[in-house]
């Protein structure tokens, strides 16, 4: 065989080697580990879940520690800014400077939680990147949407 031919033969035999599927795995033949341990789809397209409050690590959303400034909302003057603290605390400043109100947020299992006035409300994540951030309040008083932006520099105020 000439050394035309066994190169044609060497690259036929590779580009058939690289295009067959394996087999399917046999009805009885368990799951690979890692191939059981592989979250379904949905879970990469959602956050991870996050600790809840004073659990404040490495895993904080990245929502908490930043002041927040409303920019519109169905119910909340725009110009509040609020401030989700690692520690669980949510610190709401109206623009007038009226002393800051104070409530608590938990994110866990991938759902944040809104704490006010001792009243706790889902509170649904509608948009959320490193500028902007969207909630809908599901509160007693019905459902609240609010739309703020992140404001760089702020300095975050201290838990009561």
């Amino acid at each position: 065989m000439s050394n035309m031919s066994l190169t044609i033969l060497c690259v036929i035999l590779l580009a058939a080697g690289c295009t067959r599927t394996p087999p399917a795995p046999e009805q009885d033949t368990p799951a690979p580990a890692a191939a059981a341990k592989q979250p379904p789809a949905s879970a990469l397209e959602t956050p991870p879940p996050m600790p809840s409050n004073g659990q404040a690590d490495a895993n904080v959303p990245a929502f908490a520690d930043k002041v927040w400034r409303v920019v519109s909302s169905t119910g909340v003057e725009p110009g509040t800014t609020y401030a989700f603290l690692a520690d669980g605390t949510l610190v709401i400043e109206n623009p007038i400077g009226n002393p800051p109100g104070y409530g608590k947020w938990r994110y866990q299992d991938g759902k944040l939680s809104i704490e006010e006035e001792g009243i706790a409300y889902p509170t649904d994540i509608l948009h959320m990147d490193g500028n902007r951030l969207e909630l809908r309040s599901h509160n007693p008083g019905g459902t609240l949407d609010i739309i703020l932006e992140h404001v760089p520099g702020a300095t975050l105020p201290e838990a009561p």
